[in-house]
């Protein structure tokens, strides 16, 4: 099971960088990880590896997401108190990762994280379908390239559905953002052809 989180981590020279994220969880207790396969190349890749450190954030303001993979990045975060990372500021509860392991691959390696402390800063009400829809498109976003046009249209449409059902303001913003982003990539290709 794969769940969308964010990812913030800071470089060498403490510079913070965020990363929407699908991780998985694998065990429990003392051996309980997190695995993280950023695809190279990564800021958070490099930054994890030379920190050993990321956090987890655990939001359901779909703005982040779609905010991260349309050029918007600068979320307001926190630092941490005894451990070398920020959180974002709004975010319902993070998790303090230190790297335990990773395994090279030519395009996804496989970090493993040890979990530290967990912190709650908020209640969660739950996920309504829009929420769902802004991060579904946020994948289809951050593969432009990779996947054809007409999965990438068809795909929106249908994800449009639940925004016009059951999108708040904060979600039909995010919406927008990558709405916007898949109209712009392809008139830029139409453009170069």
């Amino acid at each position: 099971m794969i769940f969308e989180t964010v990812v913030s981590t800071l470089s060498p020279a403490g510079e913070v960088h965020l990363a929407p994220m699908g991780v998985r969880y694998e065990g429990e207790g003392d051996d309980a990880v997190v695995i993280l396969m950023p695809f190279k190349p990564s800021k958070t890749l490099d930054n994890i590896l030379a920190t050993r450190c990321a956090v987890l954030n655990l939001t359901t303001d779909v703005r982040v997401f779609a905010g991260c993979v349309t050029g918007r990045r600068d979320w307001p975060t926190v630092a941490l108190e005894g451990f070398h990372g920020r959180r974002l500021e709004g975010a319902l509860g993070h998790v303090e990762l230190t790297l335990r392991g990773d395994q090279d691959d030519a395009l996804r390696p496989v970090l493993r994280m040890r979990r530290g402390r967990e912190v709650q800063h908020g209640a969660f009400a739950g996920f309504n379908r829009a929420q769902a829809a802004v991060i579904e498109a946020a994948v289809l976003v951050s593969r432009l390239g990779m996947l054809p046009r007409s999965k990438v249209e068809s795909e929106m449409d249908y994800l449009q559905i639940a925004i016009d059902k059951t999108a708040g303001p904060r979600e039909q913003e995010a919406w927008d953002w990558l709405y916007g982003a898949v109209v712009r990539f392809y008139a830029d290709a139409a453009g170069v052809a």
